[in-house]
């Protein structure tokens, strides 16, 4: 039986808002959520912070972020009717991290570690998909819609807003009791539930993160260049990497987690029980010249269902020559770059020679 819209609203009325948001914070921990906050659907106060952000044009070549400005401040515009924003997080370390001050094994790659399992985006999704379908069952129909860093929303911002944490001086955000390995998910509902208050900032006069950035990309506290950034040049940008930041850049190839390992909050960072964040394909201990062998078949293969994806085969192909270039010399490095040179195109060939010219230069 089809039940009248009216009567759907007075079943969601009929709850007690306070009770209703203890209930699905409950549900939302219970499907592997690490946390769940009630967020108010506005996001004002940051769009002046962004528009200085683009302005300096610290954002490169991501010129998404200058659409839908006014959708991303004001998140009924996106999602007409959202009244409330339950904001999740996951986190997604799956073993206590040494500190990346440690020496890396020579001809070691580096994956950050958000993207060494499945991709986040569709396990957050899904989740979230589940938490509404439950949140239904109980209160009747009410409009809602699940998002995963998958429109134009200030996810930090609201999560922020509403106690997530704060925004450390490296820009992610921080959970007092968890650290800041984890990732957000927003459900946009248009159910009438009492916010969260947010929560104190706690960085004091700490710059760790600044000071161990390899290429300087955290030009102040709370602002980022993304065109100095490794996560940024290693994954968004598609383009010939500036040679100056290619040294910095060291064996990482697909993302960087340096700001992360050095905080002191993570200290407090916890392992997540998600079983689909556990690397996949042996990422986690993968050397540089195992990744060079790989055509783009086996790049695919290797990173289906996975946020590797997003580079792109030839500009993770640069990435790994750049590592290649920064590894201690070893005859097989040159070898390996100089007879497979000709496969790849004229980007990653530019990297290929630099790199060349890196190892070569380590003999005399």
């Amino acid at each position: 039986m089809t039940i009248p819209d009216s009567y759907a609203q007075i079943q969601v009325y009929q709850q007690d808002p306070a009770e209703l948001k203890a209930w699905i914070k409950a549900q939302a921990l219970e499907l592997g959520f690490s946390d769940c906050v009630i967020a108010k659907p506005d996001a004002q106060a940051e769009l002046a912070r962004l528009q200085e952000y683009l302005d300096r044009g610290y954002h490169g070549d991501m010129k998404f972020l200058e659409d839908n400005l006014e959708k991303r401040a004001n998140p009924a515009l996106l999602v007409p009717g959202t009244r409330s924003i339950i904001c999740v997080r996951m986190d997604y370390l799956v073993e206590t991290p040494k500190p990346r001050y440690v020496p890396y094994a020579p001809n070691s790659a580096i994956i950050a570690r958000y993207a060494r399992g499945r991709d986040y985006h569709k396990i957050m999704r899904g989740r979230l998909k589940t938490l509404a379908t439950k949140i239904r069952e109980k209160v009747g129909d009410f409009e809602s819609r699940p998002f995963a860093d998958s429109a134009p929303i200030f996810e930090k911002s609201l999560a922020e807003s509403a106690g997530m944490g704060w925004t450390g001086k490296h820009t992610l955000l921080i959970h007092k009791k968890s650290g800041s390995f984890f990732v957000l998910g927003e459900l946009f509902t248009s159910l009438d539930l009492p916010f969260d208050a947010p929560a104190s900032k706690h960085c004091g006069s700490c710059t760790a993160c600044i000071d161990i950035c390899p290429t300087q990309a955290i030009v102040e506290p709370y602002m980022l260049d993304a065109r100095r950034c490794i996560a940024y040049l290693t994954i968004e940008y598609k383009g010939i990497i500036p040679e100056d930041l290619r040294r910095g850049i060291g064996n990482r190839v697909f993302g960087c987690d340096d700001c992360q390992l050095i905080c002191p909050w993570n200290s407090f960072a916890q392992i997540t029980p998600v079983e689909d964040f556990h690397p996949r394909h042996g990422l986690d201990q993968v050397s540089l010249l195992d990744l060079w062998q790989w055509d783009e078949t086996t790049f695919l293969s290797a990173t289906e269902g996975s946020p590797m994806r997003r580079t792109g085969y030839q500009s993770f192909m640069r990435n790994i020559a750049i590592g290649l270039g920064n590894a201690p010399f070893d005859e097989k490095i040159v070898y390996a770059l100089q007879h497979q040179r000709a496969l790849h195109d004229e980007i990653v060939q530019v990297h290929i020679d630099w790199a060349i010219q890196e190892q070569l230069t380590k003999t005399a």
